[in-house]
């Protein structure tokens, strides 16, 4: 044949039949019971089980991993952002008590190079399976013209389910519950905007130097994948009386647990029960970055937030514990006479 050709306007659909054959073999790790046949159809099929669910709520979740994606483009390394990827989508469902079934990514892409979106297939596909949800199927666009060649974007779609009786929120909050915190492990997948702009435009540092407050390189800080609770707080659940999550993404600590803090009640934190890491120093120091700036832009070091009955503060501490999750007590919840701010964070213990 001659001629002007697909692949001459730059979309190349052989690499995309390689690059899916590649990630057959990845997705496979990432399944449930409740699957319905495999990766390729034009829909994923999930049976839902009603017997466990009586009345079941489906819940659902989209979002994306943001400019994290430059600092993994910058330095070729994408094994890492699919399970950023996963947990902004799961631990967003498992706030209302949800479990998290199954997901589906969208990938866009100035070229489709089939290691490299096997790469990240594979951290989505890890993400999945630290969730326990099922990777069912996605798309992936090639976008030439549009994005540069080494350039792309991820974005994904979980669903979830919980008992319509068993939904958790502001409503079952009350005073005297102990708020408790949950350890992130590092900045997540919020705030690298401004990360970027202060660590690599202002104080020019680059990605492959030591940085000795850190212990490693700079883009290995910065790529350190977020932490997902969805089975520690669904253990949980299934162990404790908890009231409410809060997970903690954009807007920072405070204005995340706001939105789960009912009318008549404020949240009390205090800031010394815990210290942040220094990666929050270190973007503070090198760019004047004022503390409320701080906290309303990053987690700070607190990636989840459990609020639970007092009964059961020192049950759920020890069950986060067993799991290999640091955890404290941040402060309680607190009744309050007419209008005021939803969360207070103080600097001394009270």
């Amino acid at each position: 044949m001659s001629g002007t050709s697909y692949r001459d306007a730059g979309v190349d659909i052989d690499a995309g039949d390689r690059a899916v054959e590649l990630m057959k073999q990845r997705v496979q790790r990432a399944t449930r019971p409740e699957v319905v046949g495999g990766l390729g159809g034009f829909a994923g099929l999930f049976a839902l089980d009603v017997a466990r669910w009586p009345k079941p709520l489906l819940a659902s979740s989209t979002d994306g991993v943001g400019t994290k994606l430059a600092v993994a483009q910058a330095v070729d390394k994408h094994d890492t952002v699919g399970i950023d990827l996963v947990a902004m989508v799961v631990d967003d469902l498992v706030v209302c008590g949800a479990e998290p079934l199954f997901l589906q990514d969208y990938i866009a892409c100035g070229q489709v190079i089939p290691e490299r979106i096997a790469d990240i297939v594979g951290g989505i596909t890890e993400g999945c399976r630290l969730a326990g949800a099922a990777l069912v199927g996605g798309e992936t666009a090639e976008h030439p013209g549009l994005m540069e060649a080494a350039h792309y974007d991820l974005a994904a779609t979980g669903v979830g389910v919980v008992d319509a009786d068993s939904v958790l929120g502001p409503e079952r909050v009350r005073p005297g519950d102990v708020v408790i915190g949950m350890a992130s492990s590092g900045l997540h997948s919020n705030g690298y905007s401004l990360a970027r702009h202060v660590l690599l435009r202002q104080a020019r540092l680059r990605l492959d130097g030591v940085v000795d407050s850190l212990g490693r390189t700079l883009g290995e800080e910065l790529l350190e994948p977020t932490r997902i609770y969805a089975k520690d707080c669904l253990a949980l659940i299934q162990e404790t009386g908890v009231h409410a999550f809060s997970h903690v993404t954009g807007g920072g600590l405070a204005a995340n647990l706001a939105r789960v803090v009912p009318d008549g009640c404020r949240a009390v934190l205090e800031r010394s029960t815990w210290t942040p890491a220094p990666i929050f120093s270190l973007i503070a120091e090198r760019g004047s970055v004022q503390r409320e700036e701080m906290e309303r832009t990053f987690n700070m070091g607190v990636g989840m937030v459990a609020v639970v009955p007092p009964e059961d503060a020192d049950r759920a501490l020890a069950i986060l514990t067993a799991r290999h999750v640091s955890a404290w007590v941040l402060g309680g919840i607190e009744p309050v006479d007419g209008e005021g701010s939803a969360v207070c964070v103080g600097d001394h213990p009270a």
